[in-house]
């Protein structure tokens, strides 16, 4: 599956790992709904850094299509908010 993180590229990223990246996900949409902003901001970094740590970069040319779209890195709690669906930001 192709993955873009905004305002940095697309990773291709297997299937397989969205289990290890749900756990994170609903971490981060548990301390949302708490207003636990530190612990957002900690979880966002830690989310996006095993994005970036189990995809395979593809060239900044590249213009696949993504079936996931993360928020940047400095996104603030109110933006991710406006990115959730009912599952979080990653489906499953």
């Amino acid at each position: 599956m192709i993955v873009r993180i905004m305002g940095e590229g697309q990773v291709r990223l297997a299937e397989s790992h969205l289990a290890d990246l749900n756990k994170l996900d609903d971490e981060l949409l548990a301390e949302m709904e708490k207003g636990d902003g530190p612990g957002f901001r900690r979880t966002l970094h830690a989310l996006l850094a095993r994005v970036r740590e189990l995809g395979v970069p593809l060239p900044d040319d590249s213009l696949e299509p993504s079936e996931l779209i993360l928020p940047s890195s400095d996104a603030t709690l109110e933006e991710v908010r406006d990115l959730l669906s009912d599952d979080g930001l990653i489906p499953g």
